[in-house]
């Protein structure tokens, strides 16, 4: 299917806007932990960058995509800050969120390796939603009443603690505490009242040594919002010499995954993820699954590089 129908799209946007799990999706969350939970500013000790795209149902005309850029940095031995950007858009420009958030972490020592880091994160969100995007759209078909959005802001903060060791790490967060209403001049059609729901997100993993050469890290994330069933996503790593990872992971009732990282050097990595859904939608002729790409740069202290090696 090369074109999606006028009312077939629609319904999407309604979906996901009204009734799904509305912060952006993530195969790769265990590289990409700062996207979720602002204590995880900092914690890897040096300047880094990190960069995801994120195309879902590749072969769907209008699906989601999502790109992310944030950096952290630690600005002494308990602080960090950093600063994250998040663009989700679905039906070709149809629909579009921003959202950009300041990050600040304090980090208590709780004993030789461990560490306890509280985050918090204050920003916005910008809305824009263009009818005219639509396939074949004709505004006198446009029976409920709803009007453009142009870059409508709205203010927002999370919060979230993090504990690490060198080899274990676990966080709960909630990235956006405020409820924001949209399309709230719809009259009593409560169908068409779109809301911004508050997401808890839950991630853990480890890292265990299976022998001088290879490392086994599984990771956890679970995430939660009224009005939507409970994601699990369970993953499983294998990284080869310090540098090579390959695993799989699961997305429960949802989607089965591969995941690929390359450490190409101690400053650059790059990973890589397929889905393919499990769903109904995963065996339609124009589903070809959804890919996401990752990039991370890292600013090493030229005096001290980084004392211990970090894997998450």
């Amino acid at each position: 299917m090369k074109k999606i129908s006028l009312a077939m799209l629609f319904t999407i946007v309604s979906f996901w806007g009204a009734t799904a799990q509305q912060d952006a999706q993530y195969t790769q969350y265990m590289y990409n932990t700062m996207a979720i939970n602002p204590a995880y500013a900092g914690s890897r000790g040096v300047f880094s960058i990190n960069a995801l795209h994120r195309s879902q149902w590749v072969g769907l005309d209008g699906a989601p995509t999502t790109q992310t850029f944030n950096f952290n940095t630690p600005v002494s031995e308990r602080v960090g800050v950093g600063l994250s950007i998040v663009n989700d858009e679905i039906g070709n420009g149809t629909n579009q969120d921003t959202y950009f958030d300041a990050v600040f972490s304090y980090t208590i020592p709780t004993g030789d390796q461990g560490k306890l880091s509280f985050g918090l994160k204050a920003g916005g969100h910008l809305l824009n939603i263009d009818f005219n995007q639509l396939q074949n759209y004709n505004p006198a078909l446009n029976t409920t009443g709803n009007e453009d959005i142009d870059q409508r802001f709205s203010p927002n903060f999370g919060a979230g603690v993090y504990y690490h060791t060198n080899t274990f790490y676990a966080g709960l967060s909630v990235p956006n505490f405020l409820q924001t209403e949209h399309f709230d001049n719809s009259g009593q059609n409560a169908q068409l009242l779109a809301r911004e729901r508050m997401n808890l997100y839950l991630i853990t993993g480890v890292v265990l040594d299976l022998n001088p050469n290879l490392k086994f890290k599984p990771a956890a994330l679970v995430k939660a919002v009224t009005g939507a069933p409970l994601q699990v996503d369970l993953s499983a790593n294998f990284m080869f010499n310090e540098r090579f990872t390959l695993g799989a992971a699961y997305r429960w009732d949802a989607a089965v995954s591969a995941l690929f990282g390359f450490q190409i050097t101690d400053q650059f990595m790059l990973g890589l993820a397929y889905d393919r859904e499990v769903t109904e939608l995963g065996g339609t002729q124009f589903n070809d699954g959804s890919f996401e790409v990752l990039l991370r740069y890292e600013f090493l202290n030229q005096r001290r590089g980084i004392l211990t090696p970090r894997f998450f």
